[in-house]
């Protein structure tokens, strides 16, 4: 059996995976690259976005381990027709992401960014100056649009750690936790200081921030995505941040997944970006490569998945 990572994995995931198939490791995770190293790949494990013609150039594959949660990453849809599986790992990520969120409010909150580049480049009492801009965040309110693993512990970081209001949105608000108060998305966004974005992508979420929703959030507010990319309408965005008319944001995910050179995000000084990297720490990643290494070869033997994201490719093998 041959498996493929389209990103590196911590050692004791490949220590497990190499003890019953042979790896093959892609140099970057660049689309021509993947379709060419698929070619004859039983599996494949993967945090980076899937080609969307993954399937077609891999006809031997039979299953797709997400490293992580986001099933976004992958053709779901395409590998179903093919009869290939796809597992994810629910929850392994939720502490770092919530532990990246805590430090995006604290450093949006304290005008981090602003100041250090400032103490770089100029006079140190005009970085001091900067500081007059910072807020305490005790009393704040936060919002969080999906409250599930990550939004859960963020909640209760932000509340008990911090002293922050946190109010919370999803599609059953009588599943909340104690630390969240229920609340519309309007009633969210209009009231949060900082609204952090940890939803799923559905048909229901795509853009689910966009030019109206925005307009919804106070001109001092910042926004926060650890979710999914396209739940953002980054066009809107832009022009938000633009017009100044939310206060900034920190983004780790993005619409097309990579953020091109002389993308227009990088012209604001008020926003921070990041590489899809919220969940990646070395204890993480262990915890997730033994967990992804055990599902593949759980499945590449035969055995039903933990996880499985498309269920109908087993009753399709049963009929």
């Amino acid at each position: 059996m041959k498996v493929l990572l389209s990103d590196s994995i911590a050692t004791p995931g490949e220590e497990l995976l190499s003890k019953a198939a042979t790896l093959i490791r892609a140099p970057d995770s660049a689309p021509a690259t993947l379709k060419q190293l698929a070619g004859d790949a039983d599996g494949i494990i993967t945090r980076s976005k899937l080609p969307d013609d993954i399937c077609e150039a891999a006809p031997r594959l039979r299953v797709i381990v997400v490293h992580g949660t986001g099933t976004d990453l992958v053709p779901v849809t395409a590998a179903t027709a093919r009869g290939i599986q796809v597992a994810n790992l629910p929850g392994v990520n939720a502490q770092p992401v919530a532990e990246y969120c805590a430090m995006a409010i604290l450093m949006l909150g304290r005008n981090i960014v602003s100041i250090t580049a400032a103490l770089r480049s100029g006079p140190w009492d005009d970085a001091r100056r900067l500081g007059g801009k910072a807020h305490e965040i005790a009393g704040l309110t936060l919002g969080i649009v999906g409250v599930g693993a990550i939004g859960s512990r963020l909640a209760k970081m932000a509340r008990h750690g911090l002293g922050m209001k946190v109010l919370g949105h999803q599609r059953r608000l009588d599943r909340l936790p104690p630390e969240a108060a229920p609340a519309s998305l309007e009633e969210l966004l209009a009231k949060s200081d900082f609204v952090v974005l940890a939803c799923p992508l559905t048909p229901q979420t795509q853009h689910l921030i966009n030019a109206r929703t925005l307009g919804l959030m106070k001109r001092t507010a910042w926004l926060i995505n650890v979710g999914r990319g396209p739940v953002v309408e980054e066009r809107a965005l832009i022009e938000a941040l633009r017009e100044k008319r939310i206060a900034g944001a920190m983004l780790d995910v993005y619409e097309h997944y990579r953020l091109e050179p002389g993308h227009p995000l990088f012209s604001f000084d008020n926003v921070i970006l990041t590489p899809h990297l919220a969940a990646v720490t070395q204890e993480t990643r262990a915890r997730a490569a033994v967990a992804a290494a055990e599902e593949m070869l759980r499945i590449l033997r035969g055995e039903r998945p933990r996880n499985l994201v498309n269920p109908e490719v087993l009753k399709k093998e049963l009929t």
